[in-house]
């Protein structure tokens, strides 16, 4: 048996197939699969991505489950790694450790409404939970797409979204912190939008992602509307270095985000995220 099946710590060099810009400082690579295709992996899961030479960085995946012969993520450029992995062209060779982590309860949310609630960059580890929601429409209740960033500008996959917004079973909000003309949607804090979406609380199940303070107070904004902390999950994406909660340095509270996440359930994580500086 290869090592690289049994060993989750050596990683399989792969190649960029191609490199899309998605926003400022944001860039979505396409990997060939070669032998990780045959795993697949689950919407919500990372993997540890390599820039040789530079280091190693966690990144969720951003594509469609149903397609594990493609490897998408999507990258923002905040330091020396990310920066040298969205600069990676058609051709260039990486490492990959993983998939690594938890999903999104895609079998838990059956037969409820569902809440997907993303800031920023967050919308990527969502879109596979997306595509799969679509893909299996009918197993669902109402799917509410509620997003928010900075400034018009900075929105993902703009195109992806004006498609998905011509769909009738499908409600998407869209706000942004500031703007000025010609945007015309909303403006103000993505939790703002809970109040205008229909959603049934007591058959819910809401996912979240993005920064965590934005994940407290959409969390609790749910709470308050009835959602109860058990259905509300969050991709906790911080700190993790191994894959695989060997080296501790992902540690929150008693839980190892690498290993215990990055989706873990807000009745697990409610205390831990109010205690300052954890």
């Amino acid at each position: 048996m290869d090592e690289r099946e049994t060993d989750p710590m050596v990683p399989t060099v792969l190649r960029v197939r191609s490199r899309r810009r998605d926003g400022p400082q944001v860039w979505t690579l396409e990997l060939d699969a070669g032998a990780i295709e045959r795993t697949g992996f689950a919407a919500g899961q990372f993997n540890m991505l390599t820039a040789f030479g530079i280091g190693e960085v966690p990144i969720s995946f951003s594509g469609d489950p149903a397609q594990p012969q493609r490897i998408v993520h999507t990258i923002r450029a905040v330091g020396p790694v990310s920066g040298a992995l969205t600069r990676l062209g058609a051709g260039a060779a990486l490492a990959v450790r993983g998939p690594f982590g938890t999903g999104w309860p895609m079998r838990e949310a059956a037969g409820r409404d569902v809440v997907l609630i993303a800031g920023g960059l967050g919308l990527a580890p969502l879109r596979p939970a997306l595509y799969q929601l679509l893909a299996e429409r009918s197993r669902y209740g109402r799917i509410t797409l509620l997003y928010g960033t900075r400034s018009p500008q900075e929105i993902l996959f703009r195109r992806e979204i004006d498609s998905w917004r011509k769909r009738t079973d499908l409600m998407i909000d869209v706000t942004v912190d500031h703007a000025v003309q010609p945007w015309q949607g909303h403006v103000g804090v993505v939790t703002a939008l809970i109040a205008r979406a229909r959603f049934d609380p007591g058959r819910t199940v809401a996912l979240i992602c993005g920064p965590e303070i934005m994940m407290r107070f959409a969390a609790e904004a749910l709470g308050t509307a009835g959602v109860a902390n058990g259905a509300i999950y969050l991709s906790m994406e911080r700190s993790m270095s191994c894959g695989i909660g060997s080296c501790g340095h992902c540690q929150f509270g008693g839980l190892f985000i690498c290993r215990d996440g990055p989706v873990i359930p807000y009745d697990l994580l409610r205390e831990p995220l109010r205690v300052r500086e954890l």
